[in-house]
């Protein structure tokens, strides 16, 4: 069965190659970027595989709740239906790391974009449906503070770790709270992989960038991960594991989704300031 798949951060990297594959295999893919030449030359070449399944895309910058927004009210207004949320798109190493709302954009984009995305599309996503996270090897406790953009964390891998720790914990926390679906998998796609997340933050080529499109296919249609709901999955051990205890911890999870549900709340009200001190 042809599946319509939402991949976010869809233009480079793992994204891209996943979406090469699903739509090779003729399933419906949203294609999603910030860059509109990016996500134009992505549809180009994925649209130009022979016998392949439809290709739309969208532009959002996924930094900006208001953008996030935009992007779950566009899917919504195109589909009654979503079988696959792959929330891929990430940062880590960044010039300019706070958001105009106040945010530390790897929280912003790696953890609080993807919660939010999530719940608007909730309508969409029936009980087989599945949302797969990309999280990481790299798992850190999270600073709540840190993360509503009250404390500015000078050390970028940190920032990084404890925003993939978080929105692990969100996926457990859903998975707990949501007993009809959609399916929840955090998956850790593979550790230092060819993509230009790990040439600019660590200076080198990288593993085969299709280890990770391999294993979020996989997680996205494979029967293995039907009802592996609140399940992490590392791909560097090629197994279901523990992640951080943090993320097995259900007061701890349900704690933060919480404060991810606080920093909505603020932007939603306007209330954004430049509210951090320096922390490293």
């Amino acid at each position: 069965m042809k599946k319509t798949i939402l991949i976010t951060g869809s233009t480079d990297g793992i994204g891209l190659e996943t979406a090469k594959i699903l739509v090779a295999q003729g399933h419906h893919v949203l294609l999603h970027g910030r860059s509109s030449a990016k996500l134009e030359d992505a549809k180009k070449i994925i649209s130009a595989l022979n016998d392949g399944g439809q290709v739309e895309s969208h532009l959002a910058d996924l930094s900006r709740m208001t953008d996030v927004e935009a992007l779950a009210k566009a899917v919504a207004e195109r589909h009654d239906k979503l079988d696959v949320l792959i929330n891929n798109a990430g940062v880590y190493k960044t010039s300019d790391p706070i958001t105009q709302e106040g945010l530390d954009v790897r929280f912003a984009v790696n953890t609080i974009a993807p919660y939010l995305l999530t719940q608007r599309l909730l309508p969409l996503l029936g009980s087989s449906s599945r949302v797969i996270n990309l999280s990481s090897a790299a798992q850190a406790p999270v600073n709540p503070d840190a993360l509503t953009g009250r404390v500015r964390l000078s050390d970028q891998m940190a920032a990084y770790a404890q925003s993939k720790l978080a929105i692990t914990m969100w996926s457990h926390s859903m998975a707990l709270t949501r007993n009809d679906g959609p399916v929840f998998i955090a998956v850790n796609p593979g550790s230092l992989l060819a993509t230009k997340m790990v040439k600019e933050g660590f200076g080198m080529a990288g593993k085969d960038i299709g280890i990770g499109a391999d294993i979020l296919v996989r997680a996205a249609l494979s029967d293995e991960f039907a009802t592996a709901s609140g399940e992490y999955f590392d791909n560097d051990s090629g197994q279901f594991a523990s992640p951080h205890s943090d993320a097995l911890d259900p007061q701890r999870s349900q704690e933060m989704v919480r404060v991810i549900e606080a920093v909505l709340v603020e932007i939603d009200n306007g209330e954004v300031e430049n509210k951090a001190t320096d922390k490293s």
